[in-house]
């Protein structure tokens, strides 16, 4: 094996040992054997390991807080994920600490490693659009490795060692589009992220198969995929225009699932300029069921993605690794949150 900068990952797979065993032998616990000590230091000398003095002490510290990371406070969903963590943190003795990417890749980095400075044991994040577009997850990689813990939820790696809290967003979309179906829609369109956030991706593929499962032709001029990687006034100006454009150039379509709130009540305002009424006119369906939706003009029909109960569930898989006393640490569990649609006036009552 050529020298590399070894980290607690690369020197357990050697060793063919937990990385929390290394961990624990490189900081001279009693809980492992002498020989198995030796064995772990003796490579870690070899290969120029480096501790991480940050991540240290964030691992030896215990400060019973959590650092949760954003991508934007100005949607719904967001902000009830962040209620759901506090609440079952709090339960358990434990403090919340909140960082803001706002989308970017840089803020995301500097984030976590302002949030990793001893203050904190572990962290729940939501990756910013910007480091999926980059596909950059060396901040995320190396902090695991450093045997520091993360809960991903919404929009996940797929491919990164950690715990992870999703909704099943090809079944949640198609529902959606069958709804506008069922309601008597003919013309469905699809207004969505570009295809490496992976929520926009999967909504997309939800959209697909339920208009496929109906013998419904995929018509590329009824697909809008929006340019959106900021959280700022100018891009929602941006935002609008876009779907403007998209619609003027879609006459025919009568419904719109939208794969977000903000998508959602930007249609229906773009709808409008044009003279369409709703849901006479068109019918629109969003995902999340925020404030905005509940107040909109008129109320939006939407998808509940429950965003509590993901806050809840993010936090208490993050408590019970920090607190886990056994060595499966590579166990990862997925879990999936049941999603419903709020049925409000964007759309027809089905007979």
């Amino acid at each position: 094996m050529p020298k590399q900068k070894a980290t607690l990952k690369i020197i357990a797979k050697e060793l063919d040992v937990s990385v929390s065993t290394v961990s624990k032998a490189l900081r001279d616990s009693k809980e492992i054997g002498k020989e198995t000590k030796e064995k772990v230091k003796a490579f870690a000398k070899l290969y120029n390991y480096r501790p991480n003095n940050i991540a240290l002490s964030l691992k030896n510290r215990k400060t019973k807080t959590l650092g949760v990371i954003i991508p934007e406070i100005v949607h719904h969903f967001f902000t009830t994920v962040i209620s759901g963590i506090e609440s079952y943190a709090n339960s358990q003795g434990y403090n919340v600490i909140v960082g803001l990417s706002n989308e970017s890749f840089n803020k995301e980095v500097i984030n976590l490693d302002t949030l990793a400075n001893g203050s904190i044991d572990g962290f729940i994040m939501s990756v910013a659009k910007e480091t999926l577009s980059k596909k950059d997850f060396h901040h995320l990689s190396e902090t695991i490795d450093q045997g520091i813990p993360i809960v991903m939820f919404d929009r996940v790696i797929d491919d990164l060692g950690c715990d992870k809290v999703i909704v099943d967003d090809v079944v949640a979309a198609e529902k959606a589009v069958n709804r506008l179906i069922d309601g008597g829609c003919k013309s469905v369109g699809l207004i969505s992220t570009k295809d490496y956030v992976n929520v926009g991706r999967l909504r997309t593929k939800g959209y697909e198969k339920a208009l496929k499962d109906k013998g419904i032709h995929i018509n590329e001029k009824h697909v809008c995929k929006l340019e959106d990687k900021s959280v700022s006034l100018d891009n929602f100006d941006y935002l609008e225009l876009q779907v403007e454009e998209f619609l003027s150039t879609a006459e025919d379509i009568d419904g719109i699932f939208a794969v977000n709130e903000i998508y959602a009540l930007t249609a229906m305002k773009a709808a409008r300029k044009m003279g369409k009424n709703i849901p006479d006119d068109i019918q629109v369906i969003g995902f999340t069921d925020g404030v905005l939706s509940k107040h909109a003009h008129p109320p939006l029909t939407t998808v509940d993605q429950n965003g509590f109960e993901i806050g809840k569930i993010s936090a208490k898989l993050l408590i019970e690794r920090l607190e886990l006393e056994s060595e499966e640490e590579e166990n990862y569990k997925t879990v999936v949150v049941d999603t419903k649609i709020i049925e409000r006036e964007t759309t027809f009552k089905l007979k």
